[in-house]
């Protein structure tokens, strides 16, 4: 039976009998699809096998060489929460299309869902919860289990919200109706997030790492940018054009490309031309290789360490020069063009303090009592003397 099914692979044993498997390729391990091929059974396997490869990557040479042992791929229930979540990680091209971190974090994120317990003490997990009972109760028990780590709850709360839309779409029909997008999130403990470094703090972090040394040309990088660490890796030279710097963002660079260009200010030039730079890109670890966005976080982490700065990051960076920027006076769409964001709803934050500053400053004066020096003692008719 012919199977006009992609990355589908079928081989015979010693005995001639025919083995069908889901594989991608090189780098992928089989994975056995043991179901007969054209049933519902079968496109089902097929569905969960291509969620749960989208991920996989090689990590021994058994795996690199294409060589990696069969595995029998265990199915989920047809119709239940498991079920569910692996179809959308097979069919969603939204999901399909995210780099493959995103991917790799909100599969993580939907895993570790399936063997939470139902309620207290109960043996039965969600992985097997029909989805005609899973309720918006069920959704809020999800997120409580993280109550301790409001951070986390949330990432659950939205990767819920993404399968269900897909779901609930007319040309998917799974679920009538999008539970998750009633939760309520929680407020972070931190409601600015991550600390915006001090003009004493870039300072501070420049006297211990001056000049000449590579974590002040990422110091430079990151402020006279203003880009994401993500891209603050990938940016060199060879970017660079008539004073300008042109390079796509990473952040749904597959799915919605955008390209930036920023003026390379004297200051930062004046940093690149004083530091050890790489080739390809400005920035590069001991072994002269290109950072990756987790291990340059890293790297920061430990620069700022150094430089007797524990509370800032790399992050940090970008909401210092927003936050200079602003103060300075620039408009939300030039934050936004800066930045690169879409909506001037993040530049309204950084806007808002610059003018709710700029007008405490101006507004003081009228808090103004008079010399008070000159006021005079006025006794009260309604005391107990004259009385």
């Amino acid at each position: 039976m012919q199977i006009d099914l992609r990355h589908v692979y079928e081989d015979e044993d010693r005995h001639g009998n025919v083995r069908i498997y889901f594989w991608r390729g090189k780098g992928h391990r089989k994975i056995r699809i043991r179901e007969d091929a054209g049933s519902k059974a079968f496109r089902d396997a097929y569905d969960v096998a291509f969620a749960q490869d989208t991920l996989i990557r090689p990590k021994t040479r058994e795996h690199a060489a294409g060589h990696a042992p069969h595995a029998t791929l265990t199915l989920p229930k047809p119709g239940t929460y498991r079920w569910l979540c692996a179809r959308y990680m097979a069919e969603c091209p939204e999901y399909l299309q995210c780099d493959p971190q995103t991917r790799r974090t909100r599969m993580q994120i939907l895993e570790a869902t399936y063997d939470e317990p139902i309620a207290p003490g109960a043996k039965d997990t969600f992985a097997d919860m029909p989805l005609e009972y899973l309720s918006l109760k069920a959704l809020y028990v999800l997120r409580d289990r993280k109550l301790d780590l409001p951070g986390a709850a949330n990432n659950r709360v939205k990767a819920l919200r993404q399968v269900f839309k897909w779901a609930v779409a007319p040309n998917v029909g799974i679920a009538k109706v999008n539970l998750a997008r009633d939760i309520q999130l929680f407020k972070p403990a931190n409601a600015d997030g991550f600390h915006t470094w001090t003009i004493e703090e870039v300072r501070s972090f420049a006297r211990r790492h001056p000049l000449g040394t590579k974590p002040h040309l990422a110091l430079g990088l990151l402020l006279f940018t203003g880009v994401r660490r993500s891209d603050v890796v990938l940016l060199g030279r060879q970017m660079v054009r008539k004073g300008w710097l042109h390079f796509t963002e990473k952040k749904n660079g597959r799915r919605k490309p955008k390209a930036r260009q920023l003026p390379v200010l004297p200051a930062l030039q004046h940093i690149i031309d004083n530091s050890p730079a790489g080739n390809l890109t400005f920035l590069v670890t001991e072994y002269d290789r290109p950072f990756t966005g987790n291990g340059f976080g890293n790297k920061m982490r430990d620069w700022c360490d150094e430089a007797g700065l524990p509370q800032c990051s790399a992050h940090g960076l970008r909401k210092a020069g927003a936050t200079i920027a602003a103060d300075n006076g620039a408009t939300e769409h030039q934050l936004m063009a800066i930045f690169g964001w879409e909506s001037p709803k993040q530049a309204a934050l950084y806007t808002r303090k610059a003018n709710r500053k700029k007008l405490a400053g101006s507004g003081m004066a009228f808090i103004d009592l008079g010399d008070l020096d000159g006021i005079e003692e006025v006794d009260d008719p309604d005391s107990e003397d004259e009385a």
